[in-house]
């Protein structure tokens, strides 16, 4: 009986399995190593009263040498969302809907009231100053982002007045 023959052919299947398994480890820790081309920074939703509508806010940084368009945010605490643009229309501010927002190469965007925002609508549950509220964002070039939105009260930074405010509208204390 010659033995040696099975023997061998184990041997030599746990060498590959091992050298297989090492060239995995390898090649997944070189990918987990790339940072992704897009990142988020400050990112926080404007608390309102009463189910209202919310804005969320953030700065979108492209580290690649291609622009990189953002063309969906959802949350699973909200029933809808939209990316929205505010801008002035014949003296009157407008919130308008837009399909994506380009993020130029090597470039950062911020999202901010006045500008661009996420518009949060038809809240699950009550939210609270403090809360954190997971967004999911889809671009382009195929990345998906899952990003935590902190809630903040109105004037708890990153406010209007520090953006100017939103021409035509009041900011409270102002009158009008």
């Amino acid at each position: 009986m010659n033995f040696s023959t099975p023997r061998r052919a184990l041997a030599r299947r746990s060498c590959l399995a091992l050298l297989g398994a090492v060239a995995l480890g390898f090649t997944s820790g070189a990918f987990a190593q790339t940072p992704a081309p897009i990142r988020v920074t400050d990112a926080w939703i404007r608390w309102l009263p009463a189910g209202l509508p919310a804005g969320g806010y953030m700065i979108l940084h492209n580290d690649s040498d291609h622009p990189v368009a953002l063309e969906q945010a959802s949350s699973p605490d909200y029933g809808q969302t939209m990316l929205h643009h505010s801008e002035m229309q014949n003296g009157t501010m407008r919130m308008l809907p837009v399909h994506s927002v380009e993020v130029p190469a090597h470039g950062q965007l911020e999202f901010k009231p006045g500008g661009y925002h996420i518009m949060l609508m038809q809240p699950r549950h009550d939210l609270h100053p403090g809360d954190r509220v997971p967004v999911s964002l889809r671009f382009s070039n195929g990345q998906q982002l899952r990003v935590s939105f902190e809630v903040r009260k109105p004037g708890a930074s990153s406010d209007m007045r520090e953006h100017g405010g939103m021409q035509g509208m009041p900011m409270p204390g102002q009158g009008r």
